[in-house]
């Protein structure tokens, strides 16, 4: 008995456990992958400059699947891209520009996306004495010391605020103290520091450069330079090869909430203070 106990015991031991299968692995989302991935993105310098695209497009790329090829030139020059149809997309902030484009039929959609605003800077010794004040009475102040003054002179947004502005001091500026520099708005602030001359900038620009600037702030925060940007898809029906999906699908992100927080808190963190400040779905003063 003993041993018939022991050889079933021993049998029982060989027999292999149950086989458990294994847990079910969590699901995973496929990547998303467009029919047509690559966007082409016209854009103002002033997004580049800022640092403001380096955030947007990689997460916008990781939402998508979409890659964005950039272009980042004056207004004028990414509204002439897009009216050639060699841009998907625009973003851009030089309104009177912009509906131009609208009503010429280059566009589909246009959207207010954002604001910042311009700002007057210059050295801090201030030979002009155009700290703290109106900014039409700050270039009357400008023009009547003829002080050192760069212009983009590119036809961007910045270049056509400023020269409104002008037009409405009643005043033509003119050489030699005034020098359109025909460059980005990066190396304007440059151009500027090294002649210890005035311009006008984005203050995104500004302050993602000011480390390396002497220049300071001498007027902000009039009417005159609120600085609004919008996105504009180029239109398929004038320009079939654009890739129509892909600027839709960027002009979605930019207004969807997510963004516009993300838009909201850029800059914080490095500059202590807001740099744009979201307007999906607000009215657009800009018409």
């Amino acid at each position: 008995m003993k041993r018939l106990l022991a050889a079933a015991l021993l049998v029982a031991s060989c027999v292999a456990p149950p086989a458990v299968a294994p847990a079910p692995s969590p699901a995973t989302s496929p990547s998303p992958s467009p029919a047509r991935p690559e966007l082409l993105l016209a854009t103002t310098t002033s997004t580049q400059d800022s640092g403001l695209l380096d955030v947007l497009v990689p997460d916008f790329e990781k939402k998508t699947g979409y890659k964005v090829k950039t272009s980042a030139v004056g207004t004028g020059a990414a509204l002439a891209i897009g009216a050639r149809g060699d841009a998907d997309v625009v973003l851009v902030h030089a309104p009177s520009l912009e509906l131009d484009f609208m009503k010429q039929g280059n566009a589909e959609r246009r959207l207010f996306i954002m604001h910042n605003d311009f700002i007057v800077v210059g050295p801090a010794s201030d030979p002009a004495k155009i700290k703290g004040k109106p900014v039409l009475d700050a270039f009357k102040a400008l023009a009547a010391a003829q002080a050192p003054f760069i212009s983009r002179g590119d036809n961007s947004g910045t270049d056509v605020l400023e020269k409104s502005l002008w037009r409405q001091a009643g005043i033509t500026p003119a050489k030699p103290w005034y020098i359109e520099a025909a460059t980005g708005m990066g190396q304007t602030l440059q151009i500027a520091s090294e002649k210890t001359a005035y311009t006008i900038t984005d203050r995104a620009t500004y302050l993602a450069n000011k480390s390396h600037l002497q220049l300071d702030i001498l007027n902000g925060g009039d009417p005159p330079l609120l600085n609004y940007y919008h996105v504009i898809t180029v239109s398929p029906t004038k320009f079939p090869k654009v890739n129509a999906a892909g600027a839709n699908a960027f002009a979605d992100y930019l207004v969807h909430p997510d963004t516009q927080k993300l838009i909201a808190s850029f800059g914080l963190d490095k500059f202590g203070q807001q740099l744009f400040f979201p307007d999906a779905g607000k009215p657009d003063p800009s018409g």
